[in-house]
């Protein structure tokens, strides 16, 4: 399956470059987020391939979501779809934007891909294992290699979001003693964590399922998490919230290797 998926996430990826290239025409979502033709030519993409590897699956995609289309995926395993996060870092010709794709089961991310195209290096997750791969001009897999969290070190390194900092970042960066931070756009802030990089990634502004899914099974299988902020797991394919629409996310806190609440409460004493 991750073969299929990383098929499809570089094909995605070679479309959406194929905009970056030309001026970007930008419109207006119902909720306001900005999206672009990149955005839907992928999805397209990645959806016509899930179709024919995997009928049986449901796929929730962002795009279509936003279009009113939802499957029924209740008790089974299904895809979520980000065809291009970090809309805002590739209209802005950032190199921070990504392909997702993740597979869900019983509410957690057991399979993922993560590809970033204009940096031409991905990231995926399976059967408990993350790898690193690499991709040539012509998006040819160079090179493949395991990663992992790294072991916790004396000063943690946070990443947060480029483009929506806040002031309970900040509150939370304090509080934990963490000095260093990098920002960084798209879920290649899970990635930085998989891959010993960082240690810590707080988010406390909206995000939806979409956005996370793939970034956390690479986090996951790299020996890091993802909690609520009161610690709880995360889970995915929430549905009839009472406090917000279906699959938006509460705040989280992801975390590399011997790094969680506790470890951080008493760093910070």
């Amino acid at each position: 399956m991750i073969d299929t998926l990383t098929a499809a996430a570089i094909e995605a990826g070679k479309a959406i470059l194929d905009v970056y290239a030309r001026d970007i025409t930008v419109d207006e979502k119902a909720d306001r987020s900005p999206v672009t033709e990149a955005d839907r030519r992928a999805e397209e993409i990645i959806l016509a391939i899930l179709a024919r590897a995997f009928p049986d699956i449901p796929v929730v995609a962002e795009e279509a979501v936003a279009a009113g289309s939802v499957p029924e995926f209740e008790g089974r395993r299904f895809f979520l779809v980000d065809p291009l996060d970090g809309t805002k870092e590739f209209i802005n010709r950032r190199s921070d934007f990504t392909v997702n794709i993740a597979l869900i089961s019983d509410g957690e991310p057991v399979a993922g891909v993560v590809f970033a195209p204009a940096r031409l290096v991905g990231y995926v997750a399976e059967g408990g294992r993350a790898k690193k791969f690499q991709v040539t001009a012509d998006f040819a897999i160079t090179g493949t290699t395991e990663i992992r969290c790294r072991e916790r070190p004396e000063n943690l390194t946070a990443v947060a979001s480029r483009s929506h900092s806040d002031a309970e970042t900040a509150d939370f960066l304090e509080q934990n003693a963490i000095r260093d931070c990098t920002s960084v756009g798209s879920s290649l802030k899970f990635c930085l964590l998989a891959e010993g990089l960082a240690d810590v990634y707080p988010r406390f502004g909206r995000t939806m399922e979409w956005d996370t899914a793939a970034g956390d099974a690479v986090l996951r299988a790299a020996g890091g998490r993802v909690t609520t902020l009161d610690g709880q797991p995360f889970r995915y394919g929430k549905r009839r919230q009472a406090n917000d629409c279906d699959f938006a996310n509460p705040g989280f806190i992801g975390w590399g290797r011997d790094c969680g609440p506790e470890a951080c409460e008493k760093e910070a004493d």
